[in-house]
């Protein structure tokens, strides 16, 4: 029996009937992560640490004594989310050597929970990007394709899974960052609502988009993983404070009428890979045969999407890294020594600032800390940064509309399948448009979830993706395992060598 090609609910199960140990599916999932090495999916695992976690789960197991509902599932961290003494490093240059003094919140309820915290994932550098590639540990490799990339930022997340490396694991979405790598490594990605999940702990990129979130092989792990994490947090004025549904008891349970599906037009348009729209417009005879109801909805302003987010997400960006110049926080220059009169005039303070964020900062950071400085500054952010904002509420009542018609949303996660390694890298507006479909939902703030409905005829896995209204996870949950449930896409994983 290998461990490591079973769910998270599996493994409970064979937990459960001690049919297996944490310790042995902890070294199950370690020899695993040894063995694929290559895809360069983690950045930081400390085996000792993961077989300590183990081992307590199984001490409890022993005596008898309450465990938590993930006691003995590895959960594979993204690289952002702060772990007390664990390197944290947004996969970035600036924070190596970086070892939080605290938990984050969702951190803290997987430990709550008896999870087994199994290794920080590889990530773009401060979540910005759509392929990791963006890291200073180097690119992670696509499961599925190794010449490929995963998506981003969360890859190395996406990848755990999709490898077998982990049953589940954490992520974060501030444009699609779960749901594109969810749908390029062909399993779920969920992004609750925004306020669902504490941000506590969570190194920000763009503070009113974050949000974490899980992934799984199927939907009933990730609704698992999403009950776990959820809740309000008082060290996140952000949250909100709502109960949380048990998604797991009503996952299965009949709609008591037939669900309401929207059929976004804008996202079936130019630009969409024939493959992906055909996988979609078969999912779309699946949830009919269910006896879903679908209608055509239009988003007009979705179009727009892509611009207000280029704004809104550099200028909070700017902000937020703002306190990384080498003084209190992050990477300090060893040498910032004038190499020019013109230089020599600036203050040594400021050189150091300087040089302390040339060094620590790759390449797409600068690139959006100077669109977003530029955005904000003086004379600009009138014309720039508040008319983004007016987008924003314009792109969210398209979204009010729409679900006063349906219950849910459909259309494409992804507009290609998995594109190849440095394809993109060079242009960065194809690569802002991988995210074209998944940005509306952030800038709205509300759920999203991608699952697996199709693979091209090169192999490469299709997304599809639904969204709900705000803290409608369990609306979002239930129609995803209906189509799930309906279809023969879920939970296929790629054979590695």
């Amino acid at each position: 029996m290998d461990p490591t090609r079973s769910t998270a609910s599996g493994l409970l199960g064979l937990l459960g009937s001690k049919a297996i140990g944490a310790e042995e599916v902890a070294r199950a999932y370690l020899d695993r992560a040894r063995k694929f090495d290559r895809l360069n999916v983690f950045v930081h695992i400390d085996p000792e640490n993961v077989l300590a976690q183990a081992r307590e789960v199984d001490r409890k197991r022993a005596a008898n004594e309450p465990l938590g509902p993930l006691a003995g599932v590895p959960v594979a961290i993204k690289d952002l989310l702060c772990v007390n003494g664990e390197p944290t490093t947004c996969g970035s240059r600036m924070l190596r050597g970086f070892k939080p003094p605290y938990d984050a919140t969702a951190i803290a309820k997987l430990k709550a929970a008896d999870a087994i915290l199994f290794g920080k994932t590889n990530m773009d550098e401060f979540a910005m990007g759509s392929s990791t590639e963006n890291s200073v540990y180097g690119p992670t490799l696509n499961p599925w394709d190794e010449t490929r990339i995963p998506g981003g930022s969360s890859g190395g997340s996406a990848a755990a899974v999709a490898a077998d490396l982990a049953p589940l694991s954490l992520g974060s979405d501030t444009g699609g960052s779960i749901r594109q790598p969810a749908s390029l490594c062909g399993v779920v990605g969920l992004k609750p609502t925004y306020g669902r999940v504490s941000r506590y702990g969570l190194i920000a990129f763009a503070s009113s988009l974050d949000q974490i979130g899980p992934f799984a092989h199927n939907v009933a792990d990730a609704a698992l993983l999403l009950q776990v994490v959820s809740g309000r947090d008082a060290n996140d004025s952000t949250s909100v404070d709502l109960p949380v549904p048990n998604y797991l008891e009503t996952l299965e349970k009949p709609f008591d009428r037939p669900l309401r599906i929207g059929v976004v037009r804008e996202f079936l348009g130019e630009g969409l890979d024939p493959e992906v729209e055909a996988s979609i417009r078969a999912a779309i005879n699946v949830f009919k045969e269910q006896g879903a109801l679908i209608e055509e909805v239009g988003l007009p302003r979705s179009k727009y999407g892509v611009p207000a987010y280029y704004i809104v997400a550099p200028a909070e960006c700017s902000s937020n890294l703002a306190r990384y110049d080498g003084t209190i926080y992050g990477h300090r220059a060893a040498d910032f020594s004038p190499v020019s009169p013109e230089e020599a005039e600036i203050p040594p303070l400021i050189r150091m600032m300087m040089a302390s964020r040339a060094e620590g900062f790759g390449a797409e950071v600068k690139r959006r800390i100077m669109l977003g400085t530029f955005a904000l500054s003086a004379g600009y952010a009138d014309q720039y940064y508040n008319q983004a904002l007016r987008v924003r509420r314009l792109i969210r009542d398209d979204f009010d509309q729409a679900f006063q018609k349906v219950d849910v949303v459909l259309g494409p996660t992804s507009p290609t399948p998995a594109f190849k390694l440095g394809e993109r890298v060079a242009d960065p507006l194809a690569m802002y448009l991988s995210d074209i479909f998944t940005i509306t939902a952030n800038l709205a703030g509300i759920p999203g979830i991608s699952v697996p409905c199709g693979l091209t005829r090169s192999g490469l896995p299709i997304g599809l993706q639904l969204l709900a209204p705000a803290f409608a996870e369990e609306t979002l949950l239930r129609a995803a395992r209906l189509y799930e449930r309906a279809s023969d896409w879920g939970d296929r994983r790629p054979e590695l060598l």
